[in-house]
């Protein structure tokens, strides 16, 4: 049920500290200061408000845009916030005395996104024509206009180092991204159908895409040159993900199999079967030893990399199992799937340990936190949420514009990315979350 409101939650303990309304539609997005002592809400009654996080009270209603407001972003010295919304607008605030300092104008649609730089200095805005837009806070003028993907953004990965992201996407290409700008770095084009997923390998050099056409291609994400183009699949290859080692990759395909690839030579090692409808998402245990992944046949399958031999079936989703994700132990691994759930599995013994509900439509991606605290899920109801692995509870929302079909997160654990229905990545940061 919508309720037009916020929740403050004390995470440690999961309760609930108080309820913030005012608003008098929905709620649909929130950001916290630095400090940790303010909040900025978003809605679609055309409002920002302001709160006072320890007394627990409204200190502001900020006024101005003419229709809903999809996101706010506040800088990192706390004094002034920057709103996006669906009038096509960006706005500039003073969070001290709620003034308006600037309307930000350029975009030819509404806008769903905003980020600002660590440096404070730079904001960067998402449109729902699939363009992000680069803006000069100084001066409050556009810098540059950046272009995204023209479909879907069906997977993303980011490197070790957290500095770049690597999207796949409907369009057939690939794009690379600063992350901590937002700037596209470069586009790899070679694929000849829909790139449906990408790796990258530990050393942060190179990445393997997943495609619609069949194959799998090796690139060198400094020059953008294909490496090698990996052959053995008869159908799309629908995800992809490689060992902790850079030594070999496992794919999984329509064509029903997963496929285990030595990356020295390209060649192809053993192929696993087992499941009888296509193979939607895999994932390599941390100690390079065993794969699981996920069917439309609604189940799950461990794999022993070094026979090829099936370990364990996992059950209890209803319907296709999209994604699949390990923590770093390598005790569990948490599935997405289009019966709106997610599930946390224990991988030694097979066992279902809870059930993940909060979407309302099918999710499409999972990732974890390098701490296997948490997990950040993607989802065609147009959100990413983030949920407690040790309680279950949801933690935060995102909401976006366009079914949400992908996700990741940086080793910080703190950069999310993710990619949407319409083409756009978002650069999102964990922040002012206590516990």
């Amino acid at each position: 049920m919508i309720d037009n409101t916020l929740k403050l939650w004390y995470l440690p303990t999961g309760e609930e500290i108080t309820t913030l309304g005012g608003h008098t539609d929905w709620v649909t997005s929130v950001a916290i200061a630095p400090d940790g002592q303010t909040a900025v809400s978003t809605s679609d009654d055309k409002t920002l408000k302001v709160w006072d996080l320890v007394k627990e009270t409204e200190l502001a209603t900020l006024t101005g845009h003419s229709e809903a407001v999809n996101a706010v972003a506040i800088s990192p010295d706390g004094q002034t916030a920057v709103s996006a919304s669906w009038d096509n607008t960006l706005k500039l605030w003073d969070l001290a005395t709620g003034s308006q300092l600037a309307t930000l104008t350029g975009h030819s649609c509404r806008v769903n996104a905003v980020a600002i730089t660590p440096d404070g200095k730079t904001a960067v805005s998402a449109s729902s024509n699939h363009t992000l837009k680069l803006w000069d806070l100084a001066t409050v003028s556009e810098g540059v206009n950046l272009q995204g993907h023209g479909l879907c953004v069906k997977a993303v990965a980011i490197t070790p180092d957290g500095k770049t992201a690597v999207s796949a996407s409907g369009d057939k290409t690939l794009k690379l991204w600063d992350v901590a700008r937002g700037w596209e770095l470069a586009t790899l084009k070679g694929h000849s159908s829909w790139v449906n997923g990408v790796a990258i390998i530990p050393d942060g050099k190179t990445a393997i895409s997943a495609s619609g056409d069949n194959t799998l291609k090796w690139w060198d994400l400094a020059t953008g040159w294909q490496i090698a183009t990996l052959r053995g699949h008869t159908d799309s290859v629908t995800s992809v993900a490689i060992a902790p080692d850079g030594k070999t990759a496992v794919s999984a395909s329509e064509d029903t199999t997963v496929k285990l690839w030595d990356l020295s030579t390209g060649a192809e090692i053993v192929t696993l079967r087992g499941h009888s409808r296509e193979v939607n998402g895999v994932a390599i245990t941390p100690d390079g030893k065993r794969a699981i992944s996920g069917s439309e046949d609604t189940t799950l399958k461990l794999w022993d990399l070094a026979t090829g031999a099936e370990i364990v079936t996992l059950r209890g989703h209803s319907r296709e199992v999209n994604g699949v994700a390990i923590t770093p132990d390598g005790k569990r691994a948490v599935s997405a799937s289009e019966d709106t759930t997610l599930k946390l599995w224990d991988l030694a013994t097979g066992a279902e340990i809870v059930t993940l509900r909060g979407h309302s439509r099918e999710v499409k991606g999972v990732a974890i936190t390098p701490d296997g605290k948490r997990a950040i899920s993607a989802s065609e109801d147009k959100t990413l949420k983030l949920w407690d692995l040790a309680t279950g509870e949801m933690l935060a929302t995102f909401t976006g514009d366009g079914a949400i079909a992908s996700c990741a997160v940086a080793a910080d654990g703190v950069t999310v990315v993710g990619g949407d229905w319409l083409g756009r990545v978002y650069f999102l940061r964990l922040e002012g979350l206590r516990g």
